[in-house]
């Protein structure tokens, strides 16, 4: 298989490249770059390679990219190839309290791969390929560096053809472990679920080099908490992610697409309610509200519900049906072309205009949020209408991403501007316009992330989001990395290494 080259926002200009972030920077003693480099694992000194391994694509970074900067650079970048020498690479550091911030395709849009206190950047991506499938128990064990595409390429090879049906936007970009240590969605997850939902179990690395495997030895398992949702989702603070078994599918012979228009934002989403109620799980259920169906689908004074599903054809027709009842003249809907379809799946992997609007002063960033059916209608309105009181504010919009029988991912887009060249400012109104998001969003009991994962961007609201769950993280962050050197600076955890920026 042919590994893609990770894509970042922008190169950023000029040599050395400047970091932003300000924290304090532990580097990588002479001594402990000689026991890496004995690991056999590559290491990389260039400025070039360890300013690629400072940033993600999160926007506020993609804005200092423009500027000629990164968050902040790693004093080395180690890949390595095997398990064994990810294993050798954390016990030297561990023993050295050098940090270690594990990333791969670097996709992420909420800084959780920026290396905040520099020491060692761990680039996964040599740790690719498919291990095994099992076509009689639909298994499949995949190493933690491997890209999505390379992934279904792989699986569509083998016998008749099979699929993980994991499809998020940033799947050119994007691999199994970052999926995994994310908590990700792909764009079909109401037939095939979230990425917690596709894992059995996980080859792990601690800390301190030791290895552990979680779960994976049957369907379903009593033999105590499930360990492997404890690293689901942990971005890298408790444990480095290098191999996982995954549930996949044959690959489904048919496909339906329906697309729909609704008054109101808010009976478009009652109609995916009762879609999901009676069953029905089909791969794509988007609804985009009014601002948003004028935008991606020139479709004015309507709410746009876009429904493409892909199974069995018996299961198919059944699903088509019960969406086209819940989707009638009673409930407030009109047919619209189903080539709205297939322009968004033209289109629905686009980010390329992301960069352009930072340079051009404009302030721009979606936040994705999941909460109960009965909390949603309300929390929308409420945070379009705060958002586009900020000062500022050039538009605020929604659409519905991902359903499920208790409930929904929003999915909010906004965006601003202020004086040209004030760069201070454009600073202010993103943490504020995320303020008003999250605080909302926690007002009205809802979950503050539903894919994205907390990252450095919403590290400060996740001790309010946990409540006194929060100390029970910190309990766990102490018993898995007792030095701290597992990504600091994340989730709001205390760190050995000092105070974490954007808090």
């Amino acid at each position: 298989m042919t590994k893609p080259t990770p894509v970042t926002p922008i190169e950023a200009s000029g040599n050395p490249v400047a970091d932003r972030l300000g924290a304090r920077v532990v580097e990588v003693p002479p001594a402990l770059l000689d026991r890496l480099t004995g690991t056999g694992a590559e290491i990389l000194l260039d400025d070039h390679s360890r300013a690629e391994a400072g940033r993600d694509w999160w926007p506020i970074a993609i804005g200092w990219a423009t500027e000629g900067a990164v968050p902040q650079r790693p004093a080395v970048v180690v890949r390595p190839t095997s398990t064994a020498q990810v294993s050798a690479v954390l016990a030297a550091c561990n023993e050295a309290t050098v940090p270690v911030t594990a990333a791969a395709g670097r996709s992420g849009v909420c800084g959780g791969s920026i290396p905040v206190h520099g020491g060692v950047a761990l680039d996964l991506t040599g740790l690719e390929g498919l291990l095994r499938v099992d076509e009689t128990s639909l298994t499949a064990d995949v190493r933690a560096g491997t890209f999505g595409p390379d992934l279904e390429t792989a699986l569509g090879g083998v016998g008749a053809g099979y699929t993980l049906g994991h499809w998020p936007q940033s799947m050119d970009l994007s691999t199994v472990g970052g999926w995994l240590a994310c908590r990700g969605a792909g764009q079909y997850s109401t037939r095939y679920g979230k990425i917690e939902d596709m894992v059995i179990g996980l080859e792990v690395v601690l800390a301190d080099g030791r290895i552990v495997r979680t779960e994976g030895k049957g369907p379903r398992a009593a033999t105590g908490p499930n360990l492997t949702q404890l690293f689901v989702g942990s971005e890298g603070t408790l444990g480095v992610i290098t191999e996982a078994r995954l549930r996949v599918h044959p690959l489904p012979p048919a496909q339906g697409r329906r697309a729909f228009g609704f008054t109101t934002f808010a009976a478009g989403l009652d109609a995916c309610r009762m879609i999901l109620r009676r069953g029905a799980t089909p791969a794509v259920l988007r609804l985009y509200d009014e601002t948003e169906s004028e935008r991606n689908f020139e479709q004015g004074d309507t709410n746009v519900l876009i429904v493409l599903d892909e199974a069995d054809t018996a299961i198919l027709s059944a699903t088509l049906q019960i969406v086209d009842e819940e989707c009638s003249t009673e409930a407030g809907a009109h047919s619209l072309d189903d080539g709205l379809v297939e322009r968004w799946l033209g289109h629905r992997n686009d980010v390329s205009a992301l960069a352009p609007l930072w340079r051009g002063g404009i302030v721009v960033d979606t936040a994705e949020i999941s909460g109960p059916w009965s909390a949603l209608p309300g929390l929308y309105e409420e945070v379009i209408g705060a958002l586009k009181e900020i000062d500022g504010t050039l538009a605020a919009s929604a659409h519905q991403s991902h359903a499920y029988p208790d409930g929904a991912c929003l999915y909010f887009t906004f965006g601003g501007r202020g004086p040209d060249g004030d760069a201070e400012w454009r600073e202010r109104y993103y943490r504020l316009a995320w303020d008003t998001v999250t605080d909302a969003t926690m007002a009205h009991g809802a979950a503050i992330s539903h894919h994205h994962g907390i990252g450095l961007n919403r590290s400060r609201f996740l001790p309010r989001a946990l409540g006194t769950g929060f100390d029970v993280l910190g309990g766990l962050k102490a018993t898995f990395d007792a030095n701290g050197i597992l990504n600091p600076g994340k989730f709001g955890l205390a760190s050995p290494f000092g105070p974490a920026p954007w808090a």
